[in-house]
């Protein structure tokens, strides 16, 4: 084992042995994976589902706790569908693929395959369940495969590495991600799923706290060998990442840690062995990678005849898209795209600003991000100054540059404004997206129904055009990461010396060939001013007054929650009385 690089040096002889003894188990695991049949795959993943529902409210608890959000916290509910549920979802989603190919039959058997603009074949892969339907009502999602792939191979294709469950894929290691907890999970499962590797997990130091948590969910996985997880810093990831016998990195985190993994250290002393590196295309890594990597995220408001209440309620879902987490997220929006020439532009502005400063204090917990919020300040001295969070107007003349080009992840949202109306501010307003903003992982857009109604053919034309990975219409993008049956990854075509938002798709329970990119749809008005009359005929119906994610939710916390204990015991009156604080949003 060898790496151009010094951090080897600061782990010590035992400290080398340890992880070195946790790859054999693995090399041995991996032998063992490959004599499970598909059938007894499911098997064990409904074990496993057991023994993460039992972990869930210590899982939920450790992580808001680390975060530093009290027991009596309105925004506590976050940790619980970021956590627990979108893992126990995921398990529920594996299960039903496992099965299907263990019967002879594709994952996609009865669900909906059609075409999507451009020679594309599109999925309707949420919802697919009723149970899904009535909760979820008014949200669908469709996973777009790329140009040139028909219904029939999509059909057949659909299974991934389970298609050939004994083939071994050997030892892969998962850098997990340090902001939300279920992202190390969910990339485990994807690596022993759709690539039979079972997996070394190297925790993000950020999740330390939660390692006893994991050990004791993922047990069915650790027992037979399928999986060890480990903590520290770069040194060991250093180490893991130049591993003889570990056959593939994933990583979740940033381009500038994917390109010291892949080149060497771009600052220091190694910087100008890494640009030499990447000059001459000699990359320090010797075997695959892929990664998400995040990017800055656009929130699109096309220009329409909104109510009051309309403005009011998605200035709090623009809100939400950017202060969930407190910014620390990958998929966290950060640009408003508005158009010059909307009648509303100065109404919409005024409720944001009301929506984002009133949304709960939180602690700026994420390392790293206190700084990047005093450099968005000191790129931006006029920026407004809420509470704990900057909102920054660049539609004033000001240079958008370090907007549009930094993930700040931290509570930093920008404006920018576009001419035009209708189709002609649609078209403009995605141009500036795919080539104004850096990265392609998500993309949000905000559309009421008569105004996409009016735009006829154009309207699906143009998100056509978005090349962003996940693109959330009515939604936010978050959405589709918690969606299992859903793909989530940059937008095809990134490279190891242009990595953008990552190599590679992660979630995708379907175990679909050849993504493209993922589309949620939501209600753009909730419960019950879809019912209005006028609004009827055009709207999605949802019985959600406001979804428990939204960071203005009243009852968030606990409806998170509840769905959560729901999702893991099925109990009737978990359910019923989480409805009826849902209803009280």
């Amino acid at each position: 084992m060898t790496q151009e690089t010094a951090l080897d040096a600061e782990l010590d002889e035992a400290q080398r042995a340890a992880l070195d003894a946790d790859v054999d188990v693995l090399q041995q695991g991996a032998r063992t994976w490959a004599h499970l049949t598909v059938g007894q795959r499911a098997t064990l993943l409904r074990a496993l589902r057991t023994s993460v529902a039992s972990a869930a409210e210590d899982w939920a608890n450790t992580a808001a706790d680390s975060k530093g959000l009290d027991r009596r916290h309105p925004l506590r509910g976050e940790e619980w569908l970021s956590g627990p549920y979108s893992v126990l979802g995921a398990l529920d989603a594996y299960v039903d693929t496992l099965s299907k190919l263990a019967d002879g039959r594709s994952p996609l058997d009865g669900v909906t395959v059609g075409r999507a603009p451009g020679g594309r074949t599109r999925v309707s892969a949420f919802p697919l369940t009723g149970l899904d339907r009535f909760l979820l009502s008014g949200f669908s999602g469709e996973v777009w495969l790329q140009p040139g792939i028909t219904p029939n191979t999509a059909r057949a294709t659909a299974g991934l590495a389970q298609r050939s469950s004994d083939a071994a894929g050997g030892v892969g290691l998962v850098l997990g991600a340090g902001n939300i907890t279920s992202i190390p999970v969910l990339d485990v499962l994807y690596e022993l799923l759709a690539h039979n590797r079972v997996v070394l997990l190297k925790v993000n130091p950020t999740q330390d706290a939660l390692v006893p948590v994991y050990e004791r969910a993922l047990a069915p996985l650790i027992a037979p060998g399928f999986l060890r997880i480990v903590r520290g810093g770069p040194e060991v990831g250093s180490y893991l990442t130049a591993h003889r016998d570990l056959a593939h990195v994933h990583i979740t985190g940033s381009a500038a840690t994917f390109d010291a993994i892949v080149w060497g250290a771009s600052t220091g002393s190694g910087a100008q062995k890494a640009a030499l590196r990447r000059q001459e295309n000699r990359p320090l890594l010797h075997k695959p990678i892929t990664a998400e990597l995040g990017g800055v995220s656009p929130i699109i408001l096309v220009p329409g005849e909104w109510s009051d209440a309309d403005v009011a309620f998605q200035a709090e879902h623009v809100a939400t898209m950017r202060l969930q987490n407190s910014g620390h997220n990958c998929i966290a929006g950060q640009i408003v795209i508005m158009s010059s020439e909307w009648a509303q532009a100065e109404q919409f502005r005024t409720a944001l600003r009301r929506a984002y400063a009133a949304a709960p204090e939180r602690p700026i917990w994420y390392p790293g991000s206190a700084s990047r919020m005093q450099q968005a300040a000191e790129d931006y001295p006029d920026a407004l100054v809420l509470a704990d969070r900057l909102l920054v107007d660049v539609s004033d003349g000001q240079d958008a540059t370090a907007l549009q080009s930094t993930e700040y992840f931290a509570p930093v949202l920008g404006i920018v404004e576009l001419p035009g109306i209708g189709q002609e501010f649609l078209d403009a307003a995605i141009a500036h997206a795919n080539d104004q903003l850096q990265g392609t992982l998500g993309a949000n857009l905000i559309i009421d129904p008569a105004t996409e109604k009016s735009l006829g053919t154009g309207f699906e034309r143009a998100i056509a055009e978005l090349r962003y990975g996940s693109i959330a219409i009515n939604s936010w993008t978050a959405f589709g990461f918690i969606t299992p049956t859903l793909t989530w990854g940059a937008f095809p075509g990134n490279t190891l010396d242009d990595v953008g938002s990552g190599i590679g798709v992660v979630h995708n329970a379907l175990l679909l060939d050849g993504v493209e990119r993922s589309v949620v749809r939501g209600p753009f008005r909730p419960f019950p001013r879809w019912l209005a009359p006028g609004s009827l005929s055009l709207s999605r119906g949802t019985i959600l007054p406001k979804p428990p994610w939204f960071v203005s939710s009243r009852t968030g916390s606990a409806v998170s929650e509840g769905l959560t204990r729901f999702r893991a015991h099925g109990s009737i009156p978990v359910l019923v009385r989480t409805l009826l604080q849902a209803l009280r949003a």
